[in-house]
């Protein structure tokens, strides 16, 4: 099964390409901020808690976000092979073996990438550490230590999620007999597992925990930046908790629009599509939740904090400083979220090119199927927004409040309505180009 691993991979380059793209920027990711803590080690006294806030804490958020899009990404293809995992099977592999060229692919794919984001990571590091130091947050005396220790750390992370997600995934793909497997294909899939809906709920519990902590606790500390390291990640936590509860929440929220989409054939499809296949279109929900709470929450929270962070609360006037390495840092999280944004809506869309292409066969021009992909990818988006600006009031309504702002921030709102065209357009762009080439 290895050597038919590789061979299949020359042939699902799409599918490849979406879990390269997935694990090669996560890494990076990763692997930048992991390289800080690594730097702590030999770091002067004085910048130590620093590299270690930057690199653990802030670089958490991050990883966060990386290691739910890469799981959820690597997910999806490997749940795009039910059809080929039923037809393996009626030809005589054995669930054992369809399982592991499932996960062999992924592991190839993923040790590629990592290996190429640890070493993207040796940059990115780098230019933390001297944006740190040139902000005059980190004395002279402290070196940057980045090396092996911390880059190949964080790209077994990466792989390691990538390869139990596949393994999960591929369970379902070789679950009952052969001839179940393929009609699984066609029937769409009604309860979401139970562990999911657990581990959705727990974060969204978490997140909303953590704003409880930041107006009741911190938020009454004299430490200017307590508030802002409980808050900070609550709209992420958030965010991913709504994400990982995506297929629910789509064919709940799915469902009042469907009388506004029937009056048109396309408008039909998607309505039917959004409500009935919601395992199939969470997958390009869930990236969608997960960047517009975090860009909406964290930005505002920055903004907020440029605004009332005043000179009694930071006497040695290094507010600006951090505001302005949190912006960047802040920026590096939201672009690798808007990527994914992109790269799940063009799997979703190119996974369907035959279903799209039979359709054209029975009689729907390209006009009508084209619109309906675009219709679809706008509905699951905007639903997106709305979950992910629920979710980010989870740090912006908390951090609002405790620097009395009341429960509206009191500037920058049109970052929300920025976000929300952003998130819209990318989908938009990513559905658009994906289905534009015709199925083989």
């Amino acid at each position: 099964m290895t050597g038919l691993a590789m061979r299949s991979l020359r042939h699902r380059v799409p599918a490849a390409v979406a879990t390269l793209v997935a694990v090669l920027l996560g890494s990076a990711l990763m692997a930048s901020f992991a390289t800080l803590v690594q730097s702590a080690a030999g770091a002067h006294d004085a910048d130590r808690e620093l590299l270690i806030i930057m690199g653990a804490v802030v670089g958490g958020w991050g990883s966060l976000i990386v290691l739910f899009s890469v799981a959820s990404t690597v997910g999806i293809v490997a749940e795009q092979r039910l059809g080929e995992a039923g037809l393996l099977r009626t030809i005589g592999a054995t669930p054992r073996q369809v399982r592991a060229l499932i996960v062999y692919e992924a592991a190839v794919v993923s040790l590629l990438a990592a290996a190429a984001g640890a070493a993207a990571g040796v940059f990115g590091g780098r230019a933390l550490f001297d944006a740190l130091r040139r902000g005059g947050l980190l004395s002279p005396a402290s070196a940057y230590g980045g090396g092996p220790a911390s880059l190949s750390a964080a790209a077994a992370v990466v792989v390691l999620v990538s390869v139990v997600a596949a393994v999960i995934s591929s369970g379902r793909a070789t679950r009952g007999a052969p001839g179940f497997s393929l009609r699984q294909v066609d029937v769409p899939v009604r309860r979401m597992r139970w562990w999911r809906a657990l581990i959705g709920t727990v974060l969204v519990a978490c997140g909303l925990g953590s704003a409880v902590v930041t107006i009741t606790v911190t938020g009454k500390s004299t430490d200017a930046y307590a508030a802002m390291q409980t808050s900070g990640s609550a709209s992420i936590v958030a965010g991913v908790g709504l994400a990982t509860l995506a297929p629910v929440l789509l064919r709940l929220l799915a469902v009042p629009l469907r009388p506004l989409l029937a009056g048109s054939g396309s408008g039909y499809l998607a309505a039917e599509n959004t409500t009935r296949r919601a395992h199939l279109f969470a997958a390009m929900l869930a990236p969608v939740i997960v960047f517009v709470s975090t860009a909406v929450g964290t930005l505002l929270m920055v903004g907020i904090d440029s605004r009332t962070l005043t000179a009694a609360r930071d006497p040695e006037g290094v507010g600006d400083t951090i505001t302005t390495i949190n912006s960047v840092v802040i920026a590096m999280i939201c672009l690798f979220a808007a990527i994914m944004v992109v790269n799940a809506a063009a799997a979703t869309v190119v996974h369907r090119r035959r279903e799209l292409d039979r359709l054209w066969r029975l009689g729907a021009s390209r006009g009508q199927l084209r619109a309906g992909v675009v219709l679809e990818a706008a509905v699951v988006t905007v639903i997106g927004i709305v979950l992910g600006l629920l979710g980010s009031t989870a740090t912006a309504v908390p951090y609002a409040i405790v620097r009395h702002e009341g429960l509206v921030p009191d500037g920058q709102l049109w970052l929300v309505p920025v976000v929300a065209a952003v998130a819209l357009a990318l989908a938009l762009a990513a559905a658009w180009g994906a289905q534009r080439r015709p199925a083989r």
